[in-house]
């Protein structure tokens, strides 16, 4: 016998607009709750309380759920909006769980996207915006989260701001850590990503649906120049997209008395949350997480199941650090099928929507398999802010359940120093060297360790350096820096 407040998913709506200039991001996402609604079966609609926007770029709508909810005729409904960040899209179901479970709400909308594809095309023709300006003095019911803040004050003056700069890093400090050479690493990143893009062709919402070789991924060329050594454009998320979409959860006896058939329903039934280190400076080791592990144990463990249970996964896959790092925690192997979707490059990266796409299309995938379960991994920021989350369309034995895991981690996982005007010799531990858009070299990023054990960040422009890093295998090997200026590598 099911609760009668038992959260659970009805439906699931996904756009991917592919010919021509977008719509408003905000009717792109009204529409995605329109067909959320209509995959759903019931009459959810006008029974929509609450709708929670995932933080969108594209736009800068004060509380664009306040415009969805206008445009879907529920203009009473309480609105949230988000902080930045790919783990808010898990975050944001495990409150609405709560809520639906206590009472506060029946029905609730979850949706995201983006029309940045579209955006950047109205820039290049240097033309103004044809979308809606929400007044500014509009506010949400409810702020959702914390700031996304990657950088420390000593990295973000050194220029160490971006995804692109951080992932390749962390592909270094593995194959480090692995003891292989850069051939043998870029390897097992591009066999991975060569899956994804398989898996992106059969799913009729991706961005790219045609299979890409793993030698195609690996090698750079006009079409796949490199951006952050070692890293070709292929292995970086893909957030040229005009892409949205939305979830509706609500509780099961809504669900019953609004007409939802039940083949329709999802249940999550075990999440945990938990952060790393906030930067990297200070982080232990460069090549795991430890926060992935416990809350994806957590999770399991809330959800009464072991990780050999799990039918299908999709972990969050920015860049194939990012998978890498998340299967070695989980206790995955890169030889399975690591996402539903094809992952952020192939699928499409909405920027902090992507989790919404891998809850819809896990959910479609379980709806299918009504025994199996399903894993969902969401990431926020560099490899630090993280959300698990394991559904099934069985419901669940004792009601949806999530944890925090930020006490322990904050009580157990160590720290390093950051010596950010270390000067002297310091050992290498993981680099990257960006190139500009012709595949020219600009600029590196090294971190090394001094002798007491701390970690230094260090930036050079110097082409000689440049090319020393990108030919020779240059871990472990012994640098000089002054104050954040990378002098030599010996």
């Amino acid at each position: 016998m099911i609760d009668r407040r038992q959260p659970v998913l009805v439906g699931v709506g996904q756009i991917n607009h592919r010919d021509g200039d977008a719509p408003d991001p905000a009717d792109m996402l009204t529409e995605a709750v329109r067909r959320a609604a209509a995959d759903s079966g019931g009459r959810l609609l006008d029974a929509i309380g609450s709708v929670r926007v995932v933080s969108l770029l594209s736009r800068g709508y004060p509380d664009p759920g306040r415009l969805i909810a206008e445009g879907l005729r529920v203009a009473d409904a309480h609105t949230v909006y988000t902080t930045q960040g790919g783990h808010t899209p898990q975050l944001l179901v495990d409150r609405a769980c709560d809520d639906i479970a206590a009472g506060r709400f029946d029905v609730v909308a979850i949706c995201g996207g983006e029309c940045w594809r579209t955006r950047s095309r109205i820039k290049r023709r240097g033309e103004s915006s044809p979308w809606v300006d929400q007044a500014r003095d509009v506010v949400p019911s409810e702020l959702f989260g914390e700031p996304l803040r990657m950088a420390s004050d000593d990295e973000a003056r050194l220029g160490f701001t971006d995804p692109v700069q951080a992932y390749p890093m962390f592909e270094q400090a593995l194959r480090a850590r692995h003891q292989r050479s850069l051939a043998e690493q870029l390897r097992i990143a591009s066999r991975l990503w060569a899956r994804l893009s398989e898996i992106a062709a059969g799913n009729e919402y991706a961005a790219i649906r045609t299979p890409v070789s793993a030698e195609a991924i690996r090698t750079p060329g006009p079409d796949n120049r490199l951006v952050g050594f070692p890293y070709p454009k292929l292995m970086n998320s893909n957030s040229s997209v005009d892409q949205a979409a939305a979830l509706l959860l609500c509780s099961a006896e809504t669900a019953e008395g609004l007409g939802v058939p039940q083949d329709r329903w999802v249940f999550l039934h075990g999440a945990g949350e938990g952060n790393d280190v906030p930067y990297l400076s200070e982080r232990h080791d460069l090549s795991t997480s430890p926060a992935i592990a416990l809350a994806g144990q957590t999770a399991l463990e809330l959800a009464g199941i072991g990780v050999d249970d799990l039918a299908h996964i999709d972990l969050y896959s920015c860049f194939p650090s990012a998978v890498e790092v998340a299967a070695e925690a989980l206790g995955l192997s890169l030889d399975r099928d690591l996402s539903v979707t094809g992952g952020l490059t192939f699928a499409g990266g909405p920027w902090n929507a992507y989790v919404l796409h891998s809850l819809a299309t896990m959910a479609t995938v379980l709806r299918g398999e009504p025994d199996a379960y399903g894993l969902v991994s969401a990431n926020g920021g560099f490899l630090t802010k993280h959300a698990v989350g394991i559904w099934s369309a069985r419901p669940p034995a004792s009601g949806t359940r999530w944890q925090s895991v930020q006490k322990t981690l904050d009580a157990t996982v160590p720290r390093r120093r950051a010596a950010p005007h270390h000067e002297g010799e310091a050992t290498l531990e993981t680099y990257t060297v960006m190139h500009d858009r012709a595949g020219k070299v600009e600029r590196a990023w090294v971190f090394a360790r001094t002798d007491e054990g701390h970690r230094t960040l260090a930036v050079s422009d110097d082409v000689e350096l440049l090319d020393t890093l990108e030919t020779e295998d240059v871990i472990d090997r012994t640098v000089d820096v002054a104050d954040g200026v990378l002098l030599d590598v010996r």
